[in-house]
């Protein structure tokens, strides 16, 4: 930005103009010709005139509203006016008088007030550039300020969520865990007893198979929460492959079978013999099948009937579903369930931190897929959502 001053045996200058320029070769002769009329102007009357490169300041055109250069902007006396077009110079001639007299009745004004403090006439004055440029630097500033704040509170939300997913996701794997050292320790003290009642190699050997898978999604779990907890953007790790997802659902339910026979559940699977594999995280996927089955076990009474299936639903997609009989949702909350913490009324005494599905909605998305919910109140749930085809 240029400033040209008042000569220093002239008097201090009532009056102050913005002249904005660029630097477009069409644009030279004409600001020529603008300023020295502007000087010729201020030998009849002083003023300041300040110059502005739009390509230097663009946030300056942008503050005062410009659409076109060069444009001659008076600042100071109020009110502000703004000159623009290609017959500039006689713009500038036609008001030049009423600045003139503007200016002249400002000063008189000025005059006959009690003087300022130093320390007040230091300042920039209120409707000068300087003024205007130090009032943009500051509002940015400020914005920036207000994004970093909102960006480091999302991230303790995000750190806060992690923990909250962390106890969830790992009560299931330390339940299976202490289920298979409880039956092994008891089927230990029973061979005391009861040589007949001694658990054989086969059922000990997967005991102890089921227990060490389950470590292992243990340790996976606080690694990748650990590895997210201390990245910014928090992404959710997965690491894809080719696996077989109807292998996995079948070994699921057998998983899940101490739990339903608790409740008087029953269980069917509907799950094609041709189901291609998918391309997709393991580990991930079991976590999603798992919250969706423990739901369906825990919030649909006893006796009720719980149905996993999957289908080739488009070349690129497989679709799992896990539906029950339960009490249904509302279906103004149907999409909500997949907030983090949000839980309906109805099920704030059950366990839980409204979490679990809020998790699936993350890995699944991870994949590029999809998840969602049909559900009718009174009528039961229907869970569904698809991964990618594996394709070599």
């Amino acid at each position: 930005m240029e400033a040209l001053s008042t000569p220093p045996d002239r008097a201090e200058p009532s009056l102050q103009l913005l002249l904005f320029v660029d630097k477009r070769p069409s644009s030279v002769e004409k600001i020529r010709q603008i300023r020295s009329r502007l000087k010729e102007l201020a030998a009849d009357y002083p003023f300041d005139l300040q110059v502005v490169d739009v390509g230097e300041q663009p946030h300056l055109a942008e503050h005062f509203r410009l659409i076109a250069t060069p444009a001659i902007i008076k600042i100071y006396p109020e009110p502000r006016q703004t000159l623009a077009g290609s017959n500039l110079i006689a713009q500038i001639d036609s008001w030049w008088s009423r600045w003139k007299q503007s200016a002249q009745e400002n000063r008189i004004s000025l005059g006959s007030a009690s003087p300022l403090p130093m320390a007040i006439e230091s300042l920039p004055v209120p409707n000068s550039v300087t003024y205007s440029a130090e009032l943009i630097r500051l509002s940015d500033e400020i914005f920036r300020l207000n994004q970093e704040k909102e960006e480091l509170q999302e991230q303790l939300r995000f750190k806060d969520r992690l923990i909250a997913m962390l106890a969830h996701d790992l009560r299931n794997p330390l339940t299976a865990v202490s289920i298979a050292l409880e039956t092994l320790e008891l089927g230990s003290s029973m061979r005391e007893i009861y040589a007949e009642s001694r658990l054989t190699p086969e059922t000990m050997s997967q005991l102890i198979k089921h227990a060490r898978t389950q470590a292992k999604t243990i340790d996976r779990l606080i690694t990748d929460t650990l590895h997210a907890a201390n990245s910014t953007g928090g992404k959710l790790n997965v690491q894809p492959r080719k696996f077989d997802l109807g292998k996995l659902c079948l070994s699921l339910v057998d998983d899940f079978q101490t739990k339903l026979q608790i409740k008087a559940q029953s269980i069917s699977t509907d799950i094609p013999s041709d189901l291609p594999a998918v391309y997709a995280d393991p580990d991930r996927v079991r976590q999603v099948l798992v919250n969706l089955l423990d739901n369906a076990v825990k919030y649909t009474p006893n006796g009720s009937h719980i149905q996993v299936s999957a289908l080739h639903r488009t070349t690129q997609k497989v679709q799992v579903s896990i539906c029950d009989d339960g009490p249904g949702i509302p279906a103004e909350n149907r999409d909500r369930i997949f907030e983090d913490s949000y839980r309906l009324e109805r099920d704030t005494t059950q366990d839980g931190y409204g979490i679990g599905l809020a998790v699936c909605q993350r890995i699944v998305r991870a994949h590029y897929g999809q998840i969602w919910v049909d559900s009718e109140l009174g009528a039961g749930s229907c869970f569904h959502f698809t991964l990618p085809v594996y394709r070599p």
